[in-house]
């Protein structure tokens, strides 16, 4: 199950671009409603993984698993390592749909003469961004999903407490992923003046598609990886009773009556 585990790490690590990054990109777009005042906290942009991951629970449940029963004539739906296998494919689509739109937010900044102007607000609305948050959402609706009841599936009896508890742990390797290759970029990206694609100062003089791409990069080297374990996993055999230990259940179920 190990490489199994190792293989869900990235996710996260794409993952926690929503909660860093994206927010930078959220505060320098149009976050207006309508012609009203009221802002769109970037904060709250993640609503938009919620629901995404909701409506895909809810279409997987509804939708896909009574197709596949159908299908198939098995009381069963999509396995677990295929449901993580999309999760991922998803992931991947995800930061590099958010590299395209942060390229797009860079041109209007460009456009309106706004580049250097850090604090000054891009004429292009913030819902740019839903598409990528709702990616993500849909790809932790597989993935995750997925990966716990893998764990949980799949544990020795004795080891199910410990291997959910894998699940957890995976989400934090992603973050500490995450700072690792954030510092790697600041210092190999490291330009004249402290430029560098993730600049502190001015978002739209950094390369941060760079830095998506770079993700999904190795999100596809990781799909690669996971592929390989997976075709080569073989699952748990389903513990039968034996014939001695049917008689005696028959035997005590008996005396009770």
């Amino acid at each position: 199950m190990g490489p199994i585990w190792a293989a869900g790490i990235l996710i996260f690590t794409a993952a926690a671009q929503q909660s860093t990054f994206s927010l930078q990109q959220a505060r320098t777009m149009e976050r207006h409603v309508g012609r009203s005042s009221f802002l769109i906290p970037p904060g709250s942009m993640s609503v938009f993984t919620i629901l995404s991951m909701l409506f895909t629970i809810t279409v997987y449940d509804r939708l896909l698993i009574p197709a596949a029963r159908r299908l198939t004539g098995l009381d069963r739906g999509i396995s677990f390592l295929k449901r993580m296998g999309v999760g991922f494919t998803i992931s991947v689509a995800a930061t590099l749909v958010a590299g395209f739109v942060e390229v797009k937010r860079k041109q209007a900044a460009g456009e309106h003469g706004l580049t250097d102007e850090p604090r000054a607000t891009i004429p292009m609305t913030v819902f740019w961004l839903v598409p990528q948050y709702a990616l993500h959402g849909a790809a932790e609706a597989f993935m995750s999903i997925g990966h716990l009841e893998f764990f949980y599936d799949q544990a020795p009896e004795s080891m199910k407490s410990t291997a959910t508890a894998l699940f957890w742990m995976s989400i934090s390797m992603g973050n500490y992923a995450s700072t690792f290759i954030v510092s790697l970029v600041h210092r190999l990206s490291a330009g004249p003046n402290g430029s560098n694609w993730l600049p502190d100062n001015n978002l739209n003089r950094g390369r941060l598609e760079y830095f998506y791409w770079l993700i999904t990069a190795l999100q596809v080297l990781n799909l690669a990886y996971y592929v390989v374990c997976a075709m080569f996993y073989t699952y748990k055999p389903v513990e039968v009773r034996g014939k001695e230990e049917e008689v005696c259940m028959e035997d005590m179920a008996t005396t009770s009556v």
